[in-house]
């Protein structure tokens, strides 16, 4: 069985980021990239299937600039056996990440694809859906748990009302939790061996895929500031400050 996992190379997450001057988006500039935490997480699921035996092949696939290939290269670190970066300078916003990976998997041929159930750095949680969509494949997000067996995933995940449990015939999209798993830490001899293994590039143009925004971002602004707290003398004065100011009681 092969695996398609998608990985987005995005700022990260224990680095504090500002806003453009002029608001157009968040500066990047120096700042430290990472592999999308969830999407790292769907990387582990995929390397644990092969290493159960269940699969034989797992390809990994960014969409992006030319630095990804430091994101690939830490998925191959990790434990996939190839990569393929879908190269492109340009805003590339989740639909149109969905067709490329659609194109992709058209290629590749996969069992089962798994992705993040969302990037930490838009939080959109739509790529996943719309890929299943595309490509008119069962679909099954936020998972806590896989399993493969007879041709099915079957798939753990919590909703509002508790826990679900759904059974998907392969192929198949699956979007990761934080509660599937606990990624495996990228030795130094793992990482110099990954770059032996095989990354392909390619264009969007190669794929026919027109990547063209569909959306535009007006302002991007940073959230209000926390306003300090105050210290009361007593209870009697916090609650009339909940009476007369919060208006709570």
């Amino acid at each position: 069985m092969k695996i398609l996992v998608a990985v987005k190379r995005v700022a990260d997450a224990n680095v504090k980021v500002g806003v453009k001057s002029d608001q157009s988006g968040v500066d990047l500039a120096n700042v430290k990239m990472s592999v999308n935490p969830f999407d790292e997480i769907a990387v582990e699921a995929a390397v644990r299937l092969k290493e159960a035996g269940v699969a034989t092949e797992v390809i990994a696939v960014s969409c992006g600039v030319g630095e990804a290939r430091d994101t690939l290269r830490t998925a191959l670190a990790m434990g996939a056996d190839r990569a393929i970066l879908v190269e492109s300078d340009a805003e590339l916003q989740p639909l149109a990440v969905a067709k490329l990976l659609e194109a992709v998997a058209d290629r590749e041929a996969p069992q089962l694809i798994v992705l993040g159930k969302q990037a930490i750095d838009d939080d959109s949680n739509q790529t996943g859906q719309m890929l299943a969509a595309l490509a008119g494949l069962p679909q099954a997000t936020f998972a806590s748990s896989i399993s493969i067996a007879d041709g099915h995933a079957t798939v753990s995940r919590e909703i509002d009302g508790g826990a679900e449990t759904l059974s998907l015939k392969l192929p198949a999209v699956i979007t990761a939790d934080l509660r599937l798993n606990e990624p495996r830490y990228v030795t130094l001899p793992n990482l110099m061996k990954a770059k032996k293994k095989p990354l392909d590039t390619i264009r969007p143009e190669e794929l026919g895929v027109d990547v063209t925004p569909r959306l535009q971002t007006l302002k991007v602004s940073e959230p209000s500031r926390r306003a300090a707290g105050v210290k009361l003398p007593d209870v009697q004065a916090l609650i009339g400050k909940l009476k007369t100011e919060a208006r709570v009681l």
